[in-house]
């Protein structure tokens, strides 16, 4: 039997497996012992890793940060590739026409929230070390797969990782797309406050730092609600009521991942746009000050003064992502990823002082330079084999805008497993992948442990 009918043969259980993922709510949340990033997070963990060594492989639970799978045969000299996947997943969202937390086939796709981003991946590395130990694929060297839990916000269960273990020499993430991604933007988040006008009672929208916002909302006093209402009358994608005394607008956006923003609507630039234009009494200029620096439908920072490109990795892109109220001010948080001709103390320098000039208060920032690996290094090169050997293409690498899970992993690239001109709608609605691509990413991971370990 080969690895693609041995692969074949198990399609049932993988997609069974899958399914029991995707019903795991993995977002962050409130942490517990041995559960840093929450009790759903660590079913989704140990979900995989009981999976794993049922499968007959040796695990460990890093205290539920992460966990990994390890396959060294007999004779190998030590672990040489590891494969890193992770567990937790964005929120839903709105817009789904499937439940997003359960695993749905139709139409030849495989709908849920995690199905590409990066559950299924995850299922794929586990399937595809499973053949090469079932069929006894002759290895030179081992191979770990790396289960992580909190890729979504900040990847802090690596850090913890690099704590406890080493990272393999060579290692790949599917966490993005083919063929081989060897060069990520620098990535900043950012947080700033501003007073609110008095008449701006409450402003709210986003739920993650790193997508573009569907939907954001506001509450204003209710002496204004006639001419608010009014003024909100026919524009697209906003509403205005009157409601418990008071008037409610919201703005209803399209999300999209923070690395391709120009995709997505940006709710909550959109409602600070509409309403910097309301003929109020007291309107702040903060607020109109926020409003020309964020431009509803501008990505790219140039009202910030941080537009800038390189030929290797291109344009810096901003998403104002989150925003939230309490006690007269409003809080906001953002993500800015930046081409690797600039650093992140060059990024915040300039933003700082920009929001400074405009009455906004810069608060706090943290990010992650950005990321390259040799396109003729062993791993890029084997890689670029495999994905020629099922494709028939002579792939190349590629930039993105930052935020796979080896950034800042030296010598790290990404390898799948979205293709080109598919919209596989992660962290957004009806986020699927076609089981037809489930299927052959467990059979292409195969042949690039086979290649590299081999």
């Amino acid at each position: 039997m080969d690895i693609k009918e041995f692969i074949n043969g198990k399609r049932e259980e993988m997609t069974e497996l899958l399914g029991r993922l995707v019903s795991c709510r993995s977002i962050r949340d409130k942490a517990s012992e041995g559960k840093p990033f929450g009790e759903e997070t660590a079913r989704a963990l140990n979900e995989m890793l009981d999976k794993a060594e049922e499968l007959g492989f040796a695990v460990k639970n890093l205290n539920g940060y992460c966990g990994y799978v390890d396959f060294v045969p007999k004779g190998a000299d030590g672990i040489k590739l590891g494969i890193l996947c992770h567990l937790d997943v964005v929120p839903a969202g709105e817009g789904w026409t499937v439940a997003p937390f359960e695993l749905t086939e139709k139409d030849g796709k495989l709908y849920g929230r995690g199905t590409t981003d990066d559950k299924g991946p995850s299922v794929s590395a586990l399937y595809a070390l499973y053949a090469i130990k079932e069929l006894a694929v002759e290895l030179k060297s081992g191979v770990r797969l790396i289960f992580g839990a909190d890729e979504e916000n900040g990847s802090s269960d690596i850090a913890y990782y690099l704590t406890k273990e080493k990272m393999p020499p060579m290692t790949f993430t599917p966490d993005a797309q083919y063929p081989v991604i060897n060069c990520e933007k620098g990535m900043m988040r950012a947080a700033f406050s501003l007073p609110l006008p008095k008449w701006l009672l409450s402003f709210s929208g986003g739920q993650v730092v790193n997508a573009v916002p569907s939907y954001a909302i506001a509450e204003i006093d209710g002496k204004y609600a006639d001419e608010v209402i009014a003024a909100a009358d026919g524009i697209e994608n906003i509403s205005a009521v009157k409601e418990g005394g008071k008037a409610v607008v919201s703005f209803k956006g399209r999300s999209a991942h923070a690395s391709t923003p120009d995709s997505g609507i940006n709710a909550v630039t959109g409602l600070i746009g509409f309403l910097s234009k309301l003929d109020l009494c007291e309107n702040g200029g903060a607020l109109k000050a926020l409003a020309n620096l964020f431009p509803f439908g501008e990505t790219d920072g140039r009202s910030l003064g941080l537009k800038m490109s390189d030929k290797l990795s291109g344009d810096l892109t901003e998403v104002l992502s989150i925003a939230q109220t309490r006690e007269g001010k409003a809080f906001f948080r953002m993500d800015i990823r930046f081409p690797i001709c600039s650093s992140c103390a060059q990024i915040w320098e300039k933003l700082s002082a920009t929001l400074s000039e405009n009455g906004i208060s810069p608060d706090e920032h943290e990010g992650s330079e950005p990321h390259y690996t040799d396109s003729d290094s062993e791993l890029v090169r084997s890689l670029l084999k495999v994905y020629k050997r099922f494709t028939k293409e002579d792939g190349g690498c590629i930039s993105i805008g930052g935020g796979t899970y080896v950034h800042g992993i030296d010598g790290g690239v990404a390898f799948g497993v979205e293709h080109e001109g598919t919209d596989y709608r992660i962290h957004g609605a009806d986020e699927f992948v076609p089981t037809a691509e489930f299927i052959e990413n467990t059979e292409i991971f195969a042949e690039a442990i086979r290649e590299i370990c081999g």
